[in-house]
């Protein structure tokens, strides 16, 4: 297990190496579509049995991955 960012870690055996919150399976892209689907942080964190810190940590290492992406428009 390796962590990638603060409570996000990384392991092959689980979620095939999926980003997951850490000490869980719930990936973070399942947190991030959840929330960008209209639910709040509040029914996230009862669904998955999570801590608002865990789903604050989940958009946080989503908002440095695009950030740091880079896109160019072709003309």
């Amino acid at each position: 297990m390796k962590e990638i960012s603060h409570g996000i870690v990384v392991d092959r055996g689980v979620r095939s190496g999926k980003p997951v919150i850490k000490g869980t399976r719930v990936p973070v892209d399942v947190v991030v579509g959840k929330l960008a689907g209209g639910m709040t942080i509040e029914e996230v964190m009862k669904e998955y049995d999570l801590r608002r810190k865990d789903v604050l940590n989940a958009l946080s290492y989503a908002a440095k991955l695009t950030s740091e992406e880079e896109i160019r428009v072709a003309k």
